[in-house]
């Protein structure tokens, strides 16, 4: 059974084909499994109970013993953290500490302030100056979703998966270079090997999702494929169709490339900074005339950023924040934000910030209630607020785009757009307008990665 595996920001995908299916490369048609219940995608994130459990889950999940003991070995401190945090607990044994995809989203909505929540991990992989044990810690969150999302894949396909093709970004991080891009590559190895997969490779994502489309071009075209996700956007200008259809070997057919760490979750941030954080005090002013300053609130809804969280739960900064409720002429809504940080709500926030988002594709006010911050809270955001507010991100999309076209020297015969945040209308307009009157052609927004993933892996593994 050859598999593809979308690990991604937003969401996560396994696609299978098995032997018999790949007679015909190119033709055949991918399955996506099922990971929780019967969805085909989970949410890119985790919840435990506490973070220390999350090495101990990885260490129990490991089926290999030389890679078991070895693990234990190098995390041997971070298993007596974790020995410890289950005593604290009262915990049983066996009794889950850990979660994935809706779940955790649920555990972390009931519970927000007594475990340890991360959503889009994938998105801190290529972060720079992360000493070793922050990289350790990274990488058991990844291989802990990766452990749960295989054993739910081969729960369904009743076979065992041993060999995947994963899909990478162009960049992981937009400052962090090859160096980056080397750090997380890294990351997403180990954590797939100790995860039980054998055989593990790595394909540019805007590249799997052109894969998919090849199978369904008549005549060979040059194809601008924009990938705009959760976490990232890449681009690649392409030479596919017919005659090149079924290549193991196709880095010539690949005339340019562009990446950076810019998608959904930044339009998620940038609307819910612009939508809600006037309601906690943005743009209000002191007693003495002055405004607020923005980096508080602009650290709070960065949840996609290491850096701005660290210091958004500083002790600084909580001082800072408290004075600022001292000295506010509004001291209410500045109490709102203390209230964030206290109650670990900002990722919530962030998520009605999403839901809107989607919400505004279809209609012009969104109304959003706000009672987990305080009951009767209700707001409404327009679409003309999520253009306004999202334009700056939008604009590195549109970079990236014409940095391609430069690259690749030529104008492509047609645009394929893929990835969930190119679902919005916002973001399809802004990609049709920059190009012009060349066609643009909607993928599977959401499966596109996968089956492009599932069908190299099918070429690269029989």
């Amino acid at each position: 059974m050859f598999a593809g595996f979308d690990y991604g920001s937003s969401n996560c995908a396994i696609g299978v084909l098995s032997d018999a299916q790949t007679e015909n490369p190119g033709t055949e048609q991918v399955k996506l499994l099922p990971l929780y219940q019967d969805q085909h995608f989970v949410p890119s994130c985790l919840y435990a109970l506490s973070r220390e459990l999350i090495c101990e889950a990885v260490g129990l999940g490991i089926s290999d013993a030389s890679q078991r003991d070895q693990y234990m070995v190098q995390r041997s401190g971070q298993l007596r953290l974790a020995a410890a945090a289950r005593r604290e607990l009262d915990l049983l044994p066996g009794e889950q500490t850990l979660y994935i995809g809706e779940e955790a989203v649920a555990n972390y909505i009931e519970l927000p302030d007594e475990g340890y929540f991360v959503k889009s991990p994938k998105s801190f992989l290529g972060a720079s100056g992360l000493r070793p044990e922050h990289l350790a810690f990274f990488e058991d969150i990844v291989t802990a979703m990766m452990q749960q999302i295989k054993r739910s894949a081969e729960r369904h396909s009743a076979e065992a998966i041993t060999q995947t093709v994963i899909g990478r970004p162009v960049n992981f991080q937009g400052s962090g270079g090859e160096d980056a891009n080397r750090q997380a590559c890294g990351i997403l190895e180990r954590a797939a090997q100790r995860a039980g997969f054998r055989d593990v490779e790595l394909l540019f994502e805007p590249i799997a999702a052109g894969i998919d489309f090849e199978t369904r071009l008549e005549q060979d075209r040059i194809v601008l494929v924009v990938d705009v996700g959760g976490g990232t956007t890449d681009c690649s200008m392409v030479q596919m169709g017919p005659s090149y259809r079924g290549r193991t070997e196709r880095q010539g057919d690949f005339l340019g490339h562009s990446g950076e760490r810019v998608g959904g979750n930044d339009l998620d941030i940038h609307l819910s900074y612009h939508g809600f954080m006037p309601l906690f005090g943005l743009h209000d002013l002191l007693k003495s005339g002055r405004p607020m300053p923005a980096q508080p609130y602009w650290n709070a809804v960065s949840v996609n950023d290491i850096a701005a969280q660290s210091e958004f739960n500083s002790l600084q900064n909580i001082e800072l924040m408290q004075q600022l409720e001292r000295d506010a002429q509004q001291p209410a809504v500045i109490a709102r934000l203390l209230k964030l940080q206290q109650h670990k709500l900002n990722y919530q926030l962030v998520r009605c910030g999403e839901r809107s988002k989607i919400a505004l594709s279809d209609q012009a006010e969104h109304p959003v209630a706000l009672d987990f911050i305080e009951p009767g809270l209700q707001h409404s955001l327009s679409r003309a607020l999520y253009e306004d507010a999202v334009e700056r991100p939008l604009s590195k999309v549109m970079n990236l785009m014409a940095e391609v076209v430069e690259q690749a020297g030529c104008q492509p015969d047609l645009i394929y757009i893929t990835g969930g945040t190119a679902k919005s209308p916002v973001v399809r307009e802004a990609i049709a307008r920059q190009l012009g009157d060349i066609p643009l052609v909607d993928g599977d927004h959401f499966g596109s990665v996968t089956a492009g993933l599932t069908r190299w892996a099918a070429g690269l593994f029989r």
